[in-house]
């Protein structure tokens, strides 16, 4: 196992490695001018000059890159061309925003889509199967600007249950923020649920189909323990892998769900610095969610390893 963690870190590292170099020359074909930008449209032409010189995007591009990458490695993600501050801080503040969401979007779609994907195929081609899939297929379709629009009419302007914003005022309780993000969470779960379902329902079909669920059913033991000891532990294997991917999209894909709520996170941080050209903010965003892909894709291997003995074999040959 060890061996194995080994061999994942370093193709994490390789794998991150290209990933600042595409996000570094990426950021730099956007069109426009840093210190317009920054400056305005009414600024002259020498003190936009000026500007550029001074944060030093008129030097080569790999030197500018090298520049980037060392002081990420020694801990600094630049300093920002709007705030004119340190980047960490800000990236700090909205992953911690965004991880926030997409853990209470975890909590309830983890055991929601799971329940509904063992339910469905536990009723295999009945009806509670064909709804369940039905439910989870349409959801899944929706985007979420819309069902984004259609919870806050419905239950934050027709009803008035819910605020229509996620952002709370500094030194919020925790039940403040709780209540300021389940409409934001809604439209999340919506699109989440059918896939986790969809993982669960074909995981589920395959083990009780299998060998080792026949036999253990054939000594007698009762169904509910069949699924909890032999079923289970073998179907939620690619439901897994499925999870660690969307924890992923929750952290850094929420452009929309943050726009239309309102809220400070991670993907609406980068969507302002892509259109301010803050490319220190843009570069150290997009890199920030690269990693948490590559932790939580790491996560998911490793616990896809220790449940399956087969691989665990493999990965200490």
């Amino acid at each position: 196992m060890a061996r194995y963690l080994l061999r994942r870190l370093g193709l994490a590292v390789i794998t991150l490695w290209i990933l600042s170099m595409i996000v570094f020359f990426a950021g730099q074909v956007l069109p426009g001018d840093p210190g317009r930008a920054v400056l305005g449209p009414f600024a002259s032409a020498s003190a936009v000059r000026a500007y550029d010189h001074q944060i030093g995007v008129d030097r080569p591009l790999v030197v500018q890159y090298l520049a980037w990458i060392g002081g990420m490695l020694h801990g600094s993600m630049g300093t920002s061309y709007a705030y004119r501050s340190p980047v960490g801080p800000f990236i700090l503040a909205a992953i911690g925003n965004s991880a926030k969401l997409a853990i209470l979007a975890l909590v309830i779609i983890i055991p929601l889509g799971i329940a509904g994907g063992v339910l469905a195929a536990l009723y295999y081609g009945r009806a509670a199967d064909r709804s369940i899939s039905l439910l989870g297929l349409a959801a899944s379709t929706v985007p979420e600007f819309v069902s984004g629009i259609v919870v806050i009419i419905l239950f934050g302007i027709a009803l008035k249950v819910l605020p229509i914003t996620a952002a709370t005022p500094p030194g919020s309780s925790f039940l403040t923020q709780l209540d300021h993000l389940i409409l934001p969470v809604i439209p999340l779960v919506l699109v989440l649920f059918g896939y986790i379902a969809r993982m669960a329902r074909a995981g589920t079909i395959e083990a009780l189909d299998s060998d080792y669920a026949r036999t253990a059913t054939l000594k007698g033991l009762r169904k509910g323990v069949v699924i909890r000891r032999h079923v289970l532990r073998n179907a939620l294997l690619p439901t897994i892998t499925v999870i660690a991917t969307q924890t992923g999209y929750l952290i850094g894909g929420l452009v929309v769900v943050e726009t239309l709520f309102n809220y400070q996170g991670i993907g609406r941080l980068i969507l302002t610095a892509a259109n301010g050209k803050d490319f220190p903010m843009l570069e150290a965003g997009v890199l920030t969610i690269g990693v948490v892909y590559m932790v939580a894709t790491l996560i998911a291997d490793v616990l896809y390893t220790l449940l399956n003995p087969r691989l665990r074999s493999e990965a200490a040959g």
